[in-house]
């Protein structure tokens, strides 16, 4: 018996050590300094602008960062919240970065300097390389040590989230496949014309439009799109109903299916609360964390889920909103923010006024806009030629960020004048204009004052498009490529397309405003 009490109160002697040494060790882990995903090995850091490195430790705690040649010191506050900055930069790597607390030190390899770019958008950025054309001939050739890349894990958040779920990894055959087609092909090429270390974060989710990835404060302030968020609203006082009646459905389908008659698609859950949806639900979740660090500019590829009714005419504010509040955000100014205009393919009516609401971004300072009218496939909303969508945007980088002396731009529609019983069309970006492939031009139609279009003719006089029809004595107006999936072939010197254009009225009152729903 005494035996037992002995080793009874050495097991509890021994299990009151344990659970000491345990919480020790759990102290130890949590505590010191600790960095946000996207500060992290195999990271870049963008050059020529001043770096923020940022993190967390025990409340009042020094922190120390070192990197090339600088050493920088802090304390963190009283949310143990710390930030140093690092004056600019000077292109290089792999290098090593130190950041050292009171009680720990954290060093970080292989990161390089150059040019980070953020790309954006739903399903044609997320469109991974290893379903692009020529795929597997891509990966091979994908040894890339001087371009890193770094996914967002696909997440909602009700408020601004501090961190995203993701990593830096090197380019090569193991990793760029599963990466994004158009980034990577815009970073490529990039890369080989300038020879200057790439960081490629990929941040866009597939089906979701651009007031998602709009911070809430944006979508308040704009009067044009605040419709949006009482459409919201309404669709979560519906949710409760909406979910009750799919549960039901869902329930039918599966007894359908085990008895195997051959049942409908499974049916798909109601928008509601945490929904990919949700405004601002990305911008919160996704861009959000991203913002304090420095990067060049962002590519966006988005704009089917926006191309309805309602809203195709009113995303030429939202865009424009969403473009500023990510300049706001991110602090650097009006950095470049390069798009790409949707492609042609079949879709609907409204196609044609989201891409003219798209072309109405340009007028914002440092922006670009890549066509890709010619590029679509008729019978396919995710096109697989990603190579050329990502090379046009890497020539409008070259242009705009480097000042490279190349055509970066197709033809642009600037304004179109009667010319007898003839319209004629001056546009920009127009050197050398032609019809691809020669042969007559394709994609124009003229109207009188009734606006009643019809096919027309049309020819190149110098930098400007002739148009006329014998159908129509008096024309007013002349559209080119307006359609969702148009025939057309007007391109300048460099082979770049001419962007789809209406001479008439661009935009009727009521697509600009709330009452288009």
């Amino acid at each position: 018996m005494v035996s037992f009490v002995v080793e009874l109160r050495m097991f509890k002697a021994n299990s009151v050590r344990s659970c000491v040494l345990a919480l020790a060790l759990t102290g130890a882990i949590q505590a010191g300094v600790k960095l946000p995903a996207v500060i992290s090995e195999h990271m870049v850091l963008q050059h020529g602008v001043p770096v923020r490195i940022w993190g967390s430790a025990d409340p009042g705690e020094s922190v120390r960062v070192e990197f090339q040649g600088q050493n920088v010191a802090t304390k963190t506050s009283q949310d143990g919240k710390w930030t140093v900055w690092l004056k600019p930069l000077a292109t290089g790597g792999p290098l090593r970065m130190t950041i050292a607390g009171a009680s720990s030190a954290l060093t970080l390899d292989d990161v390089l300097v150059g040019e980070v770019w953020v790309g954006s958008g739903q399903s044609n950025m997320g469109f991974q390389v290893n379903r692009a054309v020529r795929a597997q001939e891509e990966i091979a050739r994908a040894n890339y040590p001087m371009i890193h890349l770094f996914k967002v894990k696909l997440t909602v958040a009700d408020q601004p989230a501090d961190d995203v779920v993701g990593k830096w990894v090197v380019c090569s055959p193991d990793t760029v496949g599963s990466f994004s087609a158009v980034e990577y092909f815009f970073g490529r090429d990039l890369y080989e014309a300038r020879h200057v270390p790439m960081g490629l974060i990929e941040s866009d989710w597939g089906g979701t439009p651009a007031q998602s990835w709009t911070s809430k404060p944006a979508l308040e302030a704009e009067p044009t799109v605040k419709f949006i968020l009482d459409d919201w609203a309404k669709t979560l006082a519906a949710y409760p109903a909406a979910r009750e009646k799919y549960e039901k459905q869902l329930a039918e389908w599966k007894k359908a299916r085990t008895a195997e008659t051959n049942p409908q698609t499974q049916p798909r859950p109601p928008a509601g609360p945490g929904h990919q949806n949700t405004p601002a639900g990305l911008y919160n979740a996704m861009i959000a964390p991203l913002t304090p660090y420095a990067i060049r500019g962002v590519i966006w590829y988005q704009g089917e889920s926006n191309a309805s009714e309602h809203h195709a005419g009113p995303y030429r504010r939202l865009f424009r909103t969403m473009i500023e509040d990510w300049r706001r955000a991110w602090g650097q100014a009006d950095f470049p923010f390069l798009f790409v205009q949707l492609a042609n393919f079949k879709g609907n009516a409204w196609w044609p006024l989201l891409r003219e609401s798209q072309t109405d971004a340009l007028e914002l300072h440092n922006t670009g806009m890549a066509v890709a009218i010619d590029v679509g496939e008729t019978d396919d909303i995710h096109p697989t030629n990603k190579q050329e969508v990502g090379r046009r945007l890497s020539l409008i980088a070259r242009r705009m960020v480097h000042g490279e002396p190349i055509e970066y731009s197709g033809p642009l529609f600037r304004q179109a004048t009667p010319d007898g019983n003839q319209m004629r069309v001056w546009l920009d970006h127009a050197d050398g204009l032609q019809a691809r492939g020669g042969g007559a031009l394709k994609g124009f139609t003229i109207a009188g004052a009734d606006r009643k279009y019809v096919s027309a003719e049309a020819r190149v006089e110098g930098n400007t498009v002739v148009v006329s029809s014998p159908e129509i004595a008096e024309p007013a107006s002349v559209r080119y490529a307006w359609d969702a999936d148009p025939v057309c072939n007007l391109v300048n010197q460099a082979g770049l397309p001419a962007s789809p254009f209406r001479s008439d009225q661009p935009w009727p009152a009521h697509f600009l405003t709330a009452s288009a729903q």
